[in-house]
């Protein structure tokens, strides 16, 4: 890939003024389209890779609110600069499957010749596509997979949501000191990695903190009736149930554990007010570990909400948020690296340390992987709310 010097420096400096000014109060009244993959002037315009689920099982749940993050971060990048190069998108359809994930990641490496590919939203997506861009040489930012070791493969893949390893001990920690559960079971879609290794690891804390799980019980992603788990569970009275699952099997599950009757408080990963709103009644006193929330008063994070809630008509979920931020980062780190080049653009990405996002203060580990503060939310009255 040839390195193409930015001439004007006024684009690098505008990059930086819109991370530092996320706590403005300006509403973004237009959101940029994404283009034509063609890059008509290319010393006008950066194409960045895109893959997301557009169709398939998970394309309202992930594709929908990551597209609207990722199309909220580019308008406000690119409308902060009169001249200069400008980000655009080649969006690919992943079809929500490992498969269609794959043969984006080829297209986008070996046909389109981009130095970064924003994406994808799984961790069992991650786990194929990350060794792809590695091998080409592209820099992947997964904004949404949370498996533990995904990134560790190379150091050209990084990753925005909180992993596996630093979600579940500080949310177990957290819960079990105001709950002062003893005893627990598990319930986990066995054939996604996020959930396995969710699963795998909410047993691994448990057994350290000395509390007994009664049982673990498993589903297929993609079932709807999970009775039969359920009832195996309420038959033991666990105090806490972890429910380890991607987006569309979590409602019906609290839908049908509050028809049974089990009083038992469920906590699962990144429960969204989606989530909420669809298992009504059911998702009450729901706990989640999440790195993201509406309630969440970091800088920029109000104005954000707002934002996005007057151009998509709906609040953002945590998805949202993580791909409204990977391109906020990816803009910085393209910044610094007063690059395009994929080579550039790693390096400064791997030395991003404490920036300030609607996260809080961010920064990359020797992984590749996010840090910053989690945070654990609680449904309260329909809504979550800090859990405190």
């Amino acid at each position: 890939m040839n390195i193409k010097k930015f001439p004007l420096f006024a684009f690098l400096f505008s990059i930086v003024a819109i991370i530092v000014g996320f706590s403005a109060c300006d509403r973004v009244s237009q959101v940029v389209q994404p283009t034509t993959p063609q890059m008509t002037e290319p010393s006008q315009e950066i194409a960045i890779g895109v893959v997301l689920p557009l169709t398939g099982r998970l394309d309202t749940s992930f594709g929908v609110p990551m597209q609207q993050g990722f199309e909220l971060a580019l308008s406000e990048v690119n409308s902060t600069q009169s001249n200069g190069a400008k980000l655009k998108f080649i969006i690919e359809d992943d079809q929500s499957t490992v498969e269609g994930t794959v043969a984006a990641f080829n297209k986008l490496t070996q046909q389109e010749d981009v130095s970064v590919i924003l994406g994808p939203a799984t961790s069992s997506q991650t786990e194929m596509a990350f060794p792809i861009a590695q091998e080409n040489q592209v820099v992947a930012i997964s904004p949404t997979s949370a498996a533990r070791g995904l990134s560790a493969i190379g150091d050209f893949v990084f990753r925005v949501a909180l992993t596996t390893d630093v979600l579940i001990p500080t949310g177990i920690e957290v819960t079990q000191a105001k709950l002062g559960y003893q005893t627990a079971a598990t319930l986990y879609d066995e054939t996604d990695l996020f959930s396995t290794d969710g699963d795998e690891a909410v047993r691994e804390v448990l057994k350290t903190r000395g509390i007994e799980v009664l049982t673990t019980e498993t589903f297929q992603g993609g079932d709807t009736d999970f009775r039969e788990q359920l009832t195996q569970i309420q038959a033991l009275n666990p105090d806490v149930i972890f429910v380890s699952s991607l987006s569309p099997e979590k409602p019906g599950i609290l839908t049908q554990g509050h028809e049974l009757g089990i009083s038992a408080p469920f906590i699962m990963r990144t429960l969204t007010a989606e989530e909420v709103q669809t298992a009504g009644a059911a998702a009450e006193g729901a706990i989640t570990f999440i790195g993201w929330g509406t309630p969440i008063n970091t800088l920029g994070n109000q104005a954000f909400i707002q934002n996005y809630s007057e151009i998509y008509g709906t609040a953002p979920n945590n998805y949202a948020a993580r791909s409204y931020v990977a391109l906020h980062i990816l803009a910085t780190a393209i910044a610094n690296a007063q690059s395009t080049d994929a080579i550039s653009i790693r390096d400064a990405l791997a030395n991003i340390r404490d920036l300030d996002t609607i996260f809080g203060k961010f920064s990359f580990d020797a992984n590749g992987d996010a840090v910053y503060d989690a945070k654990v939310l609680i449904v309260k009255d329909g809504k979550l709310i800090l859990f405190e």
